[in-house]
C-alpha cells in the first residue's frame, strides 16, 4: 500500500442518490451539503476521489485521465497502470465518486447526474490537475490530458482554463467546444467512421479550428469501427487493432507533447 498524499480542501455540493442492483438509479433527494474534505490519491489503489499510477522509475511526465460515462471502471484503471508501465505518472479522478455503469442505460443516468452538478465535477478535475502536477514523482513543467467522450469534453476545459500547465490533449471519441485561442496545448484526437454520438463531420471542423487559433492539431478517424473501439470491456465495439494503433498515436504524441 502506497503513501497517501492530500491535496487542497474545498467545498463541493452533492446530489444524494440510490444504486438498486445495478438496474435502476433513483434520485432521492437533491440537497446543498457545505462538506469539508480532502482530495486524497492512494498509489495503486481505488479510492473515492480517483487513482494514482507511479512508473517504477519513481518520477516521470505527468498524465491526467479523464473517463468516459462508465465512470472510473477497471478499464480506466489498466489504462492508468498501462501508461505508468510505459513511464508515465498518471492520475485518474473519480467524476462520480465511486458509482461505475455497465450499460448505456445505467451510464445516461450517470450522465445526468454529472451535468447537474458540473461544477463540482469542474472542481474535482481542476483539483486533481494540480494534484497531479505538483506531486513529487511529476517530473515535468506541463502535463498532458487525455480524455474519453465525457472525458474528453472535460480535457478541453482543462487545456483553457489551465494553459499554463496543460500542453497535449488527447481526445477519444469526444468533441466539444472551446476556446483554442486561449490555449497552450496541442491536440490529437481518435474518432470512429460509424460514431453516432460524435457524427463525423464535425470532426474535420473542430480540428480546422484549431489549427485557426494557431494551434497544432492532428486527428485521426479509424474505419470500420464505432464509439468505444478502444475499450476492451466493450466487446460489441473494440477493435484490436485500431485499439493498439490509437495506442501507440497517443503514447508518442504525449512524449513529445509534455514539455520536460
Amino acid at each position: 500500500m502506497g503513501n497517501v498524499f492530500p491535496l487542497s480542501i474545498f467545498d463541493f455540493r452533492v446530489r444524494r442518490y440510490h444504486w438498486n442492483y445495478f438496474e435502476s438509479l433513483k434520485i432521492i433527494e437533491d440537497i446543498q451539503l457545505e462538506m469539508r474534505r480532502v482530495m486524497r490519491f492512494e498509489e495503486g489503489q481505488k479510492t473515492s476521489d480517483g487513482y494514482l499510477a507511479v512508473p517504477s522509475s519513481g518520477t516521470g511526465p505527468g498524465v491526467l485521465v479523464l473517463h468516459a460515462w462508465w465512470g472510473l471502471n477497471d478499464f480506466m484503471i489498466s489504462l492508468c497502470n498501462r501508461l505508468a508501465d510505459s513511464g508515465f505518472v498518471v492520475v485518474a479522478p473519480d467524476l462520480y465518486f465511486g458509482a461505475i455503469a455497465n450499460t448505456v442505460s445505467e451510464a445516461e443516468r450517470l450522465r445526468d447526474i454529472h451535468s447537474a452538478n458540473k461544477e463540482s465535477a469542474g472542481k474535482t478535475a481542476s483539483d486533481a490537475l494540480t494534484f497531479l502536477k505538483e506531486h513529487s514523482a511529476t517530473q515535468s513543467d506541463t502535463v498532458g490530458v487525455l480524455g474519453f467522450s465525457l472525458g474528453a469534453w472535460w480535457s478541453l476545459q482543462l487545456a483553457e482554463r489551465h494553459p499554463d500547465i496543460v500542453s497535449a490533449v488527447v481526445l477519444f471519441y469526444g468533441l466539444g467546444e472551446s476556446n483554442f485561442a486561449a490555449t497552450k496545448a496541442a491536440y490529437q484526437g481518435h474518432f470512429a467512421e460509424n460514431d453516432p454520438f460524435e457524427p463525423l463531420e464535425f470532426v474535420p471542423l473542430m480540428e480546422s479550428q484549431i489549427k485557426s487559433a494557431g494551434k497544432e492539431a492532428e486527428f485521426f478517424v479509424y474505419p470500420k469501427v464505432g464509439h468505444w473501439f478502444f475499450e476492451s470491456n466493450r466487446p460489441d465495439a473494440y477493435n484490436a487493432e485500431a485499439a493498439q494503433l490509437a495506442y501507440d498515436r497517443t503514447l508518442n504524441f504525449l512524449t513529445h507533447k509534455i514539455l520536460p
